[in-house]
């Protein structure tokens, strides 16, 4: 067996251990054992690719830990895996969601059992998608992961849980449909031998794999399909009621790693693999994504729902991935995928904190919250580090991945990319209204809610998740150049390829 496919084999196994258990410690016991494996799994592979990459040639880019097996050879379909940089940061930033999430979720009743398989279940797709490189198994993987959304949410979340469910699942299985149209008009319009990404991106000279006619039609579709996922302006709409309604774990993982497939998504298979068309029409995506972060800071401004309230900055947080792909260049795209690492880690933490404080206060809307501080000293204290992480204060990793996008945006010339670039950076002003009256609203002043003499501090499992993930901020903060490096050597194939369509074309901008 493949070394990688132990990703997807872990969670299988997990299912089956979740579907003997006869009691709720065997519930857990299972779960604790398997995410504990899959985040052990995830460090020693960063490890392994941080040492086997550093032995390669610097101008040699290859996927590490390859294998394809025939799994439907009438349509040339194989289940291909491999990892670069881009992968393996986020199979570890998945690892560490899922292996959080799992404390986070430790009291959670009622079907405590039936709720972590589909969790489970949801954890296999993503690890899947990670790890593909063969088109049609990463749309596979992509589905497995969407699909469990529906019940995670409509059984077991809060308030408009039903229609949330139904909305999101409709308008991501909407944004599927574009992606597998996509998809197959790649495969077709590449000669129908392969659907392996690298094969079909690997080109000599001006060879093009996909004409450029074709290119121009399937492109949007598929950057489109991807970018419903990763909230892009104005397919962003499901986001927030999804994450409102969700369970607190299920948030985590849906905004900390679930929507990072649409920005993976667009970045590996959209641009990769269409690049004459990327650079053409690019410029129209910009400015919806340039749209989606202003307008995902706004709308954060004048929610009153601290589900909502982190919900909207995911909208602007993730615009900013997409926003920095498109600049296409190495500096802006490596900024991309640390957004993606940064705002994973950060949505869990802001996630798991409005789930423990809502399981006391039995209220989301912020002008019924007040007090926090003198009441629960530990929740309010990692709530403000997680607000302070999210409008960028240097040593946290939301300063890393915001100045490495902006620094490489800003190095594409051109008033039009100058000008966007200019409206984009007004969402750190914005960022830091919101939050800094966030914060000063539920944390100070009086307790008035009506179960405040009730109200208690976090519990030691509680603890032991949040303060997991303020760790891992912190130290991608502090510590952001391995990361930095290792992604680097994903993102550069990617954007030579970007580069050579270039000279090809008249791009308008």
């Amino acid at each position: 067996m493949n070394f990688l496919s132990i990703f997807v084999l872990i969670p299988l196994l997990m299912l089956f251990g979740l579907w003997i258990a006869r009691n709720l410690n065997q519930v857990r016991g299972v779960m604790v054992a398997g995410s504990t494996a899959l985040l052990a799994l995830a460090i020693y592979l960063t490890y392994t690719f941080i040492g086997d990459r550093a032995a390669m040639p610097a101008d040699e880019f290859p996927m590490l830990y390859t294998a394809s097996f025939d799994w439907f050879p009438a349509l040339n379909i194989k289940y291909s895996v491999g990892v670069d940089g881009i992968s393996v940061a986020m199979l570890l930033l998945s690892s560490i969601i899922v292996f959080t999430g799992t404390f986070a979720s430790w009291q959670l009743k009622p079907l405590t059992k039936e709720y972590f398989l589909w969790f489970t279940l949801l954890s296999m797709g993503v690890f899947g998608f990670f790890i593909s490189v063969d088109m049609f198994t990463m749309f596979m993987f992509y589905e497995i992961a969407l699909i469990p959304m529906y019940l995670l949410i409509g059984v077991w979340g809060s308030g408009k849980k039903e229609y949330s469910a139904m909305k999101l699942t409709l308008m991501l299985m909407g944004g599927s449909a574009f992606l597998m149209c996509g998809i197959f008009g790649i495969y077709f319009g590449a000669g129908a031998t392969t659907m392996n990404v690298t094969e079909i991106a690997a080109r000599e000279g001006a060879v093009v794999a996909v004409p450029l006619s074709l290119q121009r039609f399937w492109f949007p579709m598929t950057f489109a399909g991807f970018g419903v996922l990763g909230a892009m302006f104005p397919f962003h709409t499901w986001s927030p009621d999804g994450h409102a309604s969700a369970p607190t774990a299920v948030s985590m993982l849906h905004a900390g790693v679930l929507m990072k497939l649409g920005g993976y998504g667009c970045f590996r298979i959209a641009m990769y693999l269409m690049p004459e068309a990327a650079n053409e029409m690019g410029w129209i995506f910009l400015i919806l994504t340039a749209i989606s972060v202003v307008y995902g800071a706004f709308s954060a401004c004048v929610q009153t729902d601290l589900k909502y309230i982190n919900a909207y900055s995911s909208v602007s947080h993730c615009g900013l991935v997409l926003f920095a792909i498109l600049m296409m260049n190495h500096v802006a795209a490596t900024g991309a995928i640390l957004q993606m690492l940064s705002h994973g880690l950060m949505t869990a933490l802001f996630f798991a904190l409005i789930g423990m404080i809502y399981g006391r206060t039995h209220t989301r809307d912020v002008r019924e919250l007040a007090g926090l501080m003198k009441i629960m000293p530990f929740l309010a204290v990692c709530y403000v580090i997680a607000g302070l992480a999210n409008l960028g204060l240097p040593g946290l990793s939301g300063f890393v991945a915001e100045m490495t996008i902006f620094v490489g945006a800003f190095g594409n010339t051109g008033a039009f990319y100058t000008t966007l670039t200019i409206i984009a950076c007004t969402s750190i002003v914005i960022t830091a209204v919101y939050i800094l009256r966030l914060v000063g609203k539920i944390l100070y002043g009086v307790c008035t809610n009506e179960h405040h003499l009730l109200l208690t501090d976090a519990t030691w499992d509680e603890r032991f998740s949040v303060v997991c993930l303020i760790l891992s901020v912190a130290g991608l903060g502090l510590a952001p150049w391995w990361v930095s490096d290792m992604i680097g050597t994903g993102v550069g194939p990617i954007i030579d390829v970007l580069d050579g369509a270039k000279q090809f074309l008249n791009v308008p901008f």
